[in-house]
């Protein structure tokens, strides 16, 4: 079992034979325009061939064939994404796929004709992306990642039923003067809260990751379990953060199952394959003449927890029955 990513494995360079060419109109050449907050081929980052590329493939797009593929990175400089979402409005493309908040916010504002896609782990009605959950408007349409928030809530429970005796955690977060809205870090809070839980806010500068850590351990009472945020810099990050959490011993919750096969203790979200599946039907349908405001934001009807018994060995922790009952896969 998998999940997402992120949609920028769109603009992978190579996208196979598809399996039902036929599909698409002959000589019609689409322009599909990517916005990412991150960069391309960034080791062990989201512009990998490997979630959509599949479903895309058997809606009969090929790049170089019957698709092109406009790249905007934004190199994690988030003022850049309006300057880059323009220049996609420029060319023109037919459609902007908008992984973030952020980036969805930049595509909206630079276009109200060009349809929008966009992929978010935020609330897009807080965020204004939206006026509602049931009804998409306009030109934009999209996937939420996380529905009833960020799921900050549900990790923090799963993470306290695994280390019953911890009093403070901490949460892992962007430098704040690059990250998106603090919808995460307000929630995170209420859980721990709730809880009876401390919680510390770590923020992440210029990924000194050891900083970071080192300023955790610091703390008095120490942090004893952590939340590491959902953003596509922490996923494109997840072996540091994984080393570094292993180095001092601390049970941490991530956002995709990828991070917990590579050693993290545990997951809680979407399945990417869905996840990309509908954003692929989605661009797929708009270039067929749907209209975005006719397509609903889609959130996932189920969430999976995925938790990695090796690592909780190696941490000391008895994971209880009821959550190895409940959990879609357990990593050995």
């Amino acid at each position: 079992m998998q999940r997402r990513s992120l949609v920028a494995v769109l603009a992978a360079a190579h996208w196979g034979t598809p399996s039902r060419v036929g599909a698409q109109p002959a000589g019609r050449i689409h322009r599909l325009g990517l916005l990412h907050p991150d960069a391309q081929g960034v080791s062990g980052g989201l512009d990998v061939p490997t979630f959509l590329t599949a479903p895309m493939r058997d809606l009969g797009y090929v790049e170089g064939r019957n698709l092109i593929v406009e790249k905007r990175y934004a190199h994690g400089k988030f003022d850049r994404l309006p300057g880059l979402a323009r220049e996609l409005v420029g060319i023109p493309v037919d459609v902007i796929v908008a992984v973030s908040t952020s980036a969805a916010l930049a595509a909206k504002a630079a276009t109200k004709i060009i349809p929008i896609v966009f992929l978010s782990n935020g609330d897009p009605v807080a965020a204004e992306i939206v006026p509602s959950l049931a009804n998409s408007i306009g030109n934009v349409t999209g996937v939420v990642i996380a529905p009833g928030g960020s799921l900050a809530v549900k990790r923090v429970e799963l993470l306290k039923a695994c280390v019953p005796r911890a009093t403070r955690i901490a949460l892992l977060w962007l430098d704040a003067s690059s990250a998106g809205p603090q919808l995460q870090a307000d929630e995170t809070r209420a859980a721990a809260t709730a809880l009876g839980l401390a919680l510390d806010v770590v923020l992440v500068r210029d990924r000194d990751y050891a900083r970071a850590f080192a300023a955790m351990a610091a703390l008095r009472p120490s942090v004893q379990a952590l939340v590491v945020g959902a953003s596509p810099a922490f996923l494109r990050d997840r072996k540091e953060i994984i080393e570094l959490a292993a180095k001092h011993r601390l049970p941490a919750v991530y956002e995709w199952p990828r991070q917990v096969k590579e050693g993290g203790l545990m997951s809680y979200g979407a399945n990417e394959v869905e996840t990309y599946a509908r954003v692929a039907s989605y661009v797929d349908r708009i270039f067929k003449g749907a209209q975005p405001g006719d397509l609903p934001i889609w959130q996932p009807s189920k969430l999976h927890l995925v938790i990695n018994l090796g690592t909780a060995r190696a941490l000391g922790l008895t994971i209880p029955q009821s959550m190895r009952l409940r959990a879609d896969e357990l990593v050995q």
